[in-house]
């Protein structure tokens, strides 16, 4: 990657109150998965990811800015719920394990507008319907077939409940530095959404 180009990506913060909860879900599991089939990501940097950039120059930065800023103007702070666990593509094969997260619609709207945006900057449409979830690990590429059915016998006997509700009221473009101790992240932009007590009735 050279200088003039950085990793990003598009996503929503969540509260530490949150974020602590996640994190001894995410000790229970390792607990009974303790050998390394899984990668598991560091609960203090969980968010939401509505779009993944990938490198994009910074030149570009601006533009992206500026989308941000204009579909966040025309969306509410919102709430979310966030509980259960499951896996990508199944509980029983599992690669991605996640944390569930209950949205309302305007969420996905405001997903759509931004990604609308950075598409007439030439970035794909993502392949998959957006399914908001938290990513708590990942299998393993040295995980043998017995370990994934492993985990993915424990993941079906495992249960997690109601964590919480968590306030929307921004939306964040972020920079993603890989380093040897993992992905070190960094705020480059906050688009606040609109603010219920500050609409203009007319």
């Amino acid at each position: 990657m050279t200088a003039d180009v950085i990793r990003t990506f598009i996503a929503i913060d969540l509260p530490p109150g949150v974020l602590d909860a996640l994190g001894q879900v995410s000790y229970q599991l390792q607990e009974k998965l303790p050998d390394s089939s899984v990668r598991w990501v560091n609960s203090q940097k969980m968010h939401l990811t509505l779009k993944f950039l990938g490198d994009i120059s910074k030149e570009n930065i601006g533009m992206v800015e500026k989308i941000l800023h204009s579909e966040a103007a025309k969306h509410q702070a919102m709430e979310i719920g966030i509980g259960g666990i499951g896996a990508f593509p199944k509980m029983r094969h599992p690669r991605v394990i996640w944390i569930g997260i209950e949205a309302p619609a305007e969420l996905f709207d405001l997903r759509r507008g931004i990604e609308d945006g950075v598409a007439r900057m030439g970035y794909n449409y993502d392949k998959y319907d957006f399914t908001p979830h938290l990513t708590l690990g990942r299998i393993s590429r040295k995980a043998s077939a017995r370990e994934v059915r492993t985990v993915g016998n424990v993941l079906h006997e495992f249960q997690v409940g109601f964590i919480g509700v968590a306030r929307i009221g921004a939306v964040h473009l972020y920079r993603s530095d890989l380093c040897p101790e993992g992905a070190k992240y960094t705020c480059l932009y906050s688009a606040a959404l609109m603010d219920q007590d500050s609409q203009v009735v007319g």
